[in-house]
């Protein structure tokens, strides 16, 4: 690997507390990646498009026909290390400094930190969030907090880390006037500043790779872990991943993705949110594949269960862990009776997913893990349900896209308009974790509402229960309406030098548009710094 790293340029500042973090072989590093796999990356959301138009013209996705072998063959994924092998209970959050201490001290058995869609990636929430990475993989993180002081406890949970997708650029780091993949930079931080020190540690450098749409994206992956590994930069086999199937067409290549990382992968999990988002986008052109309101799209729906153990039956054939979905509940601790029904519905999700044969699950707030725990204590006494085959389960490709049916109304509409704007304003001001309706929400739950908001407006089936017809003058009537609340809910001064008219702008021209948007975040990317 050459140390010469001029042909990169940094244009975020570089303070004497970023310098560190940006040493010249960390960013040689970088430079290296970029170089190596930037014109793939390039590749692979060319062929993203390419399968959207495939999609749009006619061709449904279905089961690879020219990887049955791959599906058919015996073999199994690599073992899995000993600190990852319970992981009944993990935490998600961003890369903030006092939400990394007390996540690694909540009790749950692994921590993702965030760097993709729980964090806005202004320049500062990157750059200060890898060396919160970085302090974090060597203990020594710590934080000082209205006369409050924050440590790591002898006990934490396992670090991961969620770099950004294939999707996301990083544009404060070119390369020869490129920006750099956004993957590759976080990736490469957190593994040329912590594999060493994970190591001393007895643990290793864990990654959870997002928004994966083919086993040809998992490969590209797994080239940049031999390339990592023949650079020296860490050892054979130490990395290892778990990939999210957040996306309709990943669902399709769970086997192949699982093959394509054989060496690395330890398990997938079920990203349902943003699987219910892919599936609204990818299909954004058919009527007939219209949603009804998001309260209603939940897993016990048939084609989100059909997935959850579809995920299940193919992990466990192959030695990886299956992990369940996010809890998003926040504790109500002004209102009992509303705090019960909130418990109970978590207590039910992870009832049913430790039932069918899930290894573990995911929280969002340190508040749920005890629930959580004390369900999967109960329900898997061991440390996992690798056992749990699912033989007699078979889903086919219609069980996988059968529609959900359910009503459409001024509710549901008027909670889309609001939530978008609520997060996206909170997005642009640089938090991407944002509390809304006793619900901790990352950029998911704004993707599945502003989604199906284009998705009513621009279909004929897009019809409210009450009897209207959704069309864009009614989008605008109720997005004027939800923002006179949003003014009289945060106040004035909150709501004037807030991003929320920013917010609502960006969501109408996503609205208008005749194409649904592919990412938000990347939309309102230009607006940050």
């Amino acid at each position: 690997m050459s140390n010469d790293s001029t042909a990169l340029e940094v244009t975020g500042a570089v303070s004497s507390a970023y310098a560190d973090i940006l040493s010249d072989q960390a960013l040689a590093f970088i430079t290296a990646l970029a170089d190596e796999f930037s014109p793939r990356v390039a590749q692979l959301l060319e062929l993203r498009e390419q399968r959207q138009r495939d999609i749009d013209g006619g061709r449904m996705p279905d089961f690879l026909p020219g990887t049955r072998e791959i599906r058919e063959a015996d073999w199994k994924v690599c073992s899995i290390p000993d600190d990852l092998k319970d992981r009944r209970v993990e935490i998600t959050g961003p890369t903030e400094r006092k939400m990394i201490i007390n996540a690694l001290n909540s009790g749950a058995k692994v921590f993702m930190a965030d760097c993709e869609d729980s964090q806005t990636p202004t320049w500062d929430n990157v750059i200060q969030g890898h060396i919160n990475l970085r302090d974090a993989a060597n203990r020594t993180i710590e934080h000082e907090a209205n006369g409050k002081h924050y440590a790591l406890n002898e006990q934490i949970a396992t670090l991961m880390i969620r770099p950004r997708g294939w999707h996301l650029p990083e544009k404060h780091i070119l390369l020869e006037g490129q920006a750099v993949p956004g993957a590759l930079v976080d990736f490469g931080l957190y593994l040329f500043h912590s594999a060493a020190e994970l190591k001393q540690q007895g643990t290793g450098p864990y990654f959870y790779l997002p928004k994966l749409e083919s086993h040809l994206e998992a490969r590209l992956w797994s080239e940049v872990f031999k390339f990592a590994e023949t650079a020296g930069v860490v050892d054979a086999g130490e990395i290892k991943v778990t990939v999210l199937i957040e996306t309709i067409l990943a669902a399709f290549e769970m086997d192949e993705i699982l093959y394509e990382l054989r060496e690395h992968i330890v398990g997938q999990n079920c990203g349902r949110w943003d699987y219910i988002f892919s599936f609204i986008k990818k299909f954004s052109r058919y009527p007939e594949y219209v949603l009804p309101d998001r309260a209603e799209v939940t897993m016990s729906s048939h084609f989100l269960r059909s997935y959850s153990q579809l995920l299940i039956q193919t992990c466990h054939r192959r030695g990886a862990y299956a992990i369940g979905g996010m809890a998003a509940q926040i504790p109500i601790k002004n209102d009992a009776e509303a705090n019960e029904r909130a418990l109970a519905k978590v207590r039910a999700d992870k009832e049913r997913e430790v039932g069918d044969g899930h290894d573990g699950t995911w929280v969002a707030h340190p508040g749920l893990v005890p629930l959580a725990m004390e369900i999967f204590d109960e329900h898997m006494p061991g440390s996992n349900q690798l056992e749990r085959l699912l033989e007699d389960l078979h889903v086919t490709a219609a069980d996988l896209l059968q529609v959900v049916k359910g009503k459409i109304t001024e509710a549901g509409l008027r909670d889309n308009i609001n939530v978008t704007v609520q997060y996206l304003a909170a997005w642009l001001g640089g938090s991407g974790c944002v509390p809304l309706n006793n619900l901790m929400e990352d950029a998911a739950t704004a993707e599945i509402s502003r989604a199906q908001i284009w998705q009513w407006v621009h279909h004929a089936t897009g019809v409210l229960d009450e009897g209207r017809n959704i069309d864009y003058d009614l989008f605008r009537a109720l997005l004027r309406e939800e923002m006179d609340k949003i003014r009289e809910q945060v106040g004035d001064s909150a709501f004037e030098n807030g991003h929320y008219r920013r917010a609502a702008q960006l969501l109408d021209e996503m609205t208008l548009q005749d194409t649904c948007t592919p990412f938000l975040t990347l939309v309102a990317y230009a607006d940050i710094d």
